[in-house]
């Protein structure tokens, strides 16, 4: 391999912008070859708007099979993951995806069984939310502070789908989104790294406002407005997740967990982190220590496991989890029951 990974993007758009090529510019040992997006003139934007000069393609399968490229990094909607992951895995190349990981369990395990078998090296956009706080959340946790774990609470209220005069967006799309409902994944993604899975799920969701405007006059609403889940962990705790994007003036989101020996709740939107122990008077701010405070290094942390480094998150096997929250909730919410965790795909 050359000095520098060679990275070819199929699906250059706002999360490249705002994240994907800021985080780039920092990575020495990077050199971005090739754009692929639907037009030339979209990719030239985005391309000139960095100072970067790569080839600007429109074919994706071209820009897989290309010899100079070494990792091909993902940024469409959720229903071209799980094609263009395999292809480029069948290709010899690195791959970086989007989340959430794909539109359903049985994707997800096709491209985790396909990273087994190729070894090589694949990571899934973790969740910004909680990063900050993510390795003192750990230790804390890791070091007792909770004791024996009671209760875990995560909610997420926005009023972001309450008018019903906004146009469809395709993450209410069955076809484009898949199972994937809000931000459900990315938050069960941080749910999971600080508690572990669950165990069982039961399920309600509801579509409040059942038709949007579009180009050509209105469509479906296929994808829940709301969503309310409850189960078991495999920690033994009760857990509970609520989600709507119709809740006006929402609070913030945050995780709460409630143990034998004390609390801690984490709000997502300010990284504020809330503890009380055992015979406190009650909750206060704990600060994240400065050498703990967690720094966005996504790209890094790609290209550093290219290179022979460690395994960032999050990882092929972690999306797999969090697309079995997800399978799981979808089957409860058509079948009205519980389901039980590992799920058969």
């Amino acid at each position: 391999m050359a000095d520098k990974v060679r990275i070819g993007i199929i699906g250059a758009g706002g999360i490249f912008r705002s994240r994907h090529f800021p985080g780039l510019a920092k990575v020495d040992n990077a050199e971005v070859i090739a754009i692929c997006n639907r037009s030339e003139d979209s990719g030239r934007k985005i391309a000139d708007e960095f100072g970067l000069s790569p080839d600007l393609m429109t074919d994706p399968d071209a820009l897989i099979a290309r010899d100079d490229i070494d990792a091909v990094m993902i940024g469409t909607w959720p229903y071209k993951h799980c094609e263009f992951v395999l292809k480029a895995l069948d290709a010899g190349k690195h791959a970086f995806v989007q989340a959430r990981m794909a539109m359903n369990l049985h994707e997800a395990q096709l491209m985790y069984a396909k990273a087994q078998e190729t070894g090589l090296v694949t990571q899934i956009c973790p969740s910004p939310m909680g990063m900050k706080g993510d390795w003192f959340m750990r230790r804390l946790i890791g070091e007792g502070y909770l004791g024996d774990i009671y209760n875990v609470y995560t909610r997420s209220f926005s009023g972001g789908n309450s008018d019903p005069n906004d146009p469809l967006h395709w993450r209410q799309v069955s076809r484009y989104s898949g199972l994937n409902i809000l931000n459900m994944g990315i938050l069960v993604e941080v749910v999971h790294r600080w508690f572990g899975h669950m165990q069982t799920i039961s399920a309600q969701a509801e579509t409040f406002i059942k038709e949007r405007s579009t180009e050509d006059g209105t469509g479906p609403v296929e994808r829940p407005d709301s969503v309310s889940i409850t189960g078991k962990m495999e920690n033994g705790a009760t857990a509970a997740f609520l989600f709507s994007a119709v809740a006006r003036f929402g609070m913030d989101s945050q995780v709460e967990a409630y143990g034998s020996e004390g609390t801690l709740v984490y709000k997502l939107g300010s990284n504020t982190i809330l503890g009380g122990k055992v015979g406190d008077d009650g909750l206060k701010e704990i600060p994240i220590p400065e050498d703990e405070a967690r720094e966005w290094t996504v790209e890094k942390d790609f290209v550093d496991a290219i290179q022979g480094g460690s395994q960032g998150d999050t990882s092929f096997y972690d999306g797999l989890k969090y697309m079995e929250f997800t399978e799981a909730v979808a089957r409860s919410v058509e079948r009205g029951a519980v389901v039980n965790l590992p799920v058969v795909g």
